[in-house]
């Protein structure tokens, strides 16, 4: 079995996200932070990852097609992954959203807004799950 802190250091961040350009800025931006990313296009596949892997954290758009959402993410992990339900992160354009903000708050996950610089994900991604290298 993997030492924790081993795991911790080399297992990769699980990045749910939607749009191919965002995808692909988010990706980037945490690669060229030393984070190793898993990329998943919707809520479903997050799951389908989350179910069979071993990851660092989760990043989730807060709205993803298929039937499967950021906060249906969470209760999964809440119920399946209870180790990770502490390091997930939401990103999202819409915290006026009345049911946005009831996530946010029933789940204290913090939440990156849509629009954002390079800085404030990388700032979030390292207070959450800390920098590639501890």
């Amino acid at each position: 079995m993997n030492n924790p802190a081993t795991l911790k250091t080399k297992a990769p961040l699980l990045l749910v996200e939607d749009e191919p350009s965002v995808m692909e800025f988010m990706r980037t931006a945490l690669e060229r932070s030393g984070y190793s990313v898993v990329p998943a296009r919707c809520g479903a596949d997050g799951l389908k990852l989350l179910g069979s892997g071993e990851y660092l954290g989760v990043i989730t758009d807060m709205r993803t097609p298929g039937g499967v959402n950021g906060a249906d993410l969470h209760a999964w992990i809440e119920s399946n992954r209870p180790e990770l339900v502490s390091r997930v992160i939401f990103v999202t354009g819409d915290t006026v959203n009345d049911e946005t903000i009831s996530i946010l708050k029933h789940t204290g996950a913090p939440c990156v807004e849509k629009p954002f610089r390079v800085a404030q994900l990388i700032a979030m991604v390292e207070k959450t799950f800390g920098k590639p290298h501890e």
